[in-house]
């Protein structure tokens, strides 16, 4: 009896449930059936464009002076003044800096002096080579008076017209004749030798005044190029000399240098197609603006680096005002080829969830589907799709959070 009690209890309170939900289901349709379907969502769109767009790449690289000379003292002596202003532009040849000039002055003189000398001395020797060609000549003259009398003398000695006595003493008048002119002989050799060392001496004196001046000269240390000249290493009244640092850099600027690593990989293919060239580089500053100026390729080193395997590349750049200095970061990027047919969309369209991508597109009915793609690089604003799309169709660049798979969207075109 209490068994068929308590299964009454249940279906009376199952019963019960089942007319409230009705009346509550009920109650909710009433509730809404006045109100208005909400309109589709409105979504910004955009095509799936298909174009030839050109491969970019970007290299790190830093920028040098076209040439950078490195002004160093190339005598010994103290800086007296200092002639330009640091940091500004000066042309070949200007005075950058005085050293004390006055030893250097002193060996000029100097110099000039035993360059006198020598000079002199060469002229003493042509006058003692003329006075002993002269004694040779008279030498030479006796000589040939007292063979003629010895010649005279033997056949007479042998007639017995002259004494013994007088043809002895022509011989031996003949043989000291002979000698006198052996020793002018040597006397005129030795006047050329004295010729020669005076030329010798002249030459040797001659350079030591040119040595002297070009170290007077170097008392002056000017610009070998027209550049900007950089800070001062050192001061006025310092002590410098060649073993020293250099005292100051000039370089040239306009055009500047850019150089820049790629990998050997990269150099193997742009040189293979001889591309390298035909290059034109964009500098991208530290600040992330591009110099407005194109640059062109200059050369590449000599050698690849063998612990990084890559080499060094080398743009020029047009500088006017030398805005650029040495030292700065840059990018270097460059249109390296060109591709056909690309199919591009907004980088805004497209959805990266842990390395998968997707684009939502919107079907002819207006209908959401969220399509898996193979994204590729990334250009400007807009992203290269591989695979997965297909060109014309509409993907959502706006409004991404408010749709889902399938669902009805109002599209409207971006601007």
């Amino acid at each position: 009896m209490k068994k068929t009690r308590n299964h009454r209890m249940v279906g009376v309170a199952s019963a019960l449930l089942l007319v409230a939900g009705v009346v509550a289901v009920f109650s909710r349709a009433t509730s809404h059936a006045g109100e208005p379907v909400p309109a589709p969502p409105v979504v910004v769109v955009a095509p799936v464009q298909q174009k030839d767009i050109p491969v970019e790449r970007e290299w790190v690289g830093t920028l040098d002076g076209l040439v950078n000379a490195f002004i160093k003292a190339q005598v010994s002596g103290y800086l007296l003044r200092q002639d330009y202003s640091e940091g500004s532009f000066v042309r070949k040849g200007q005075l950058l800096f005085e050293i004390d000039s006055r030893p250097f002055q002193a060996a000029v003189e100097q110099a000039t002096g035993q360059l006198a000398q020598s000079q002199a001395q060469l002229a003493q020797s042509h006058a003692g080579l003329a006075q002993a060609q002269s004694q040779l000549a008279t030498a030479e003259a006796n000589q040939r008076k007292a063979q003629m009398d010895e010649d005279r003398y033997a056949p007479l000695a042998a007639q017995e017209a002259v004494t013994q006595q007088d043809l002895d003493n022509a011989l031996q008048t003949n043989q000291a004749q002979k000698a006198q002119v052996a020793a002018a002989k040597a006397q005129v050799e030795t006047a050329k030798a004295q010729i020669e060392a005076a030329r010798a001496g002249i030459k040797a004196a001659a350079a030591a005044l040119d040595t002297a001046k070009v170290n007077l000269e170097f008392t002056r240390l000017t610009s070998p190029i027209d550049g900007i000249a950089g800070v001062a290493a050192t001061q006025v009244g310092n002590l410098v000399g060649p073993g020293a640092n250099a005292v100051t850099t000039v370089s040239t600027l306009d055009p500047i240098k850019a150089n820049f690593i790629v990998s050997e990989q990269e150099y193997l293919s742009l040189a293979r197609a001889d591309a390298l060239h035909s290059l034109q580089l964009q500098l991208v500053l530290a600040d992330g603006t591009v110099h407005p100026r194109v640059g062109r390729f200059s050369f590449a080193d000599r050698q690849v680096d063998p612990t990084t395997g890559a080499i060094q590349l080398t743009g020029l750049f047009p500088n006017p005002g030398n805005t650029l200095r040495p030292g700065q970061y840059a990018k270097v990027r460059a249109a390296i080829s060109v591709r056909s047919g690309v199919l591009m969309v907004p980088q805004r369209a497209v959805i990266d969830t842990q390395g998968t991508y997707t684009v939502p597109v919107v079907d002819p009915n207006n209908t959401v589907r969220f399509v898996r793609v193979t994204a590729g690089d990334r250009v400007g604003s807009n992203w290269i799709i591989e695979d997965g799309l297909k060109p014309g169709e509409r993907v959502v660049t706006d409004g991404l959070f408010q749709i889902r798979p399938g669902a009805l969207v109002n599209p409207k075109g971006a601007k």
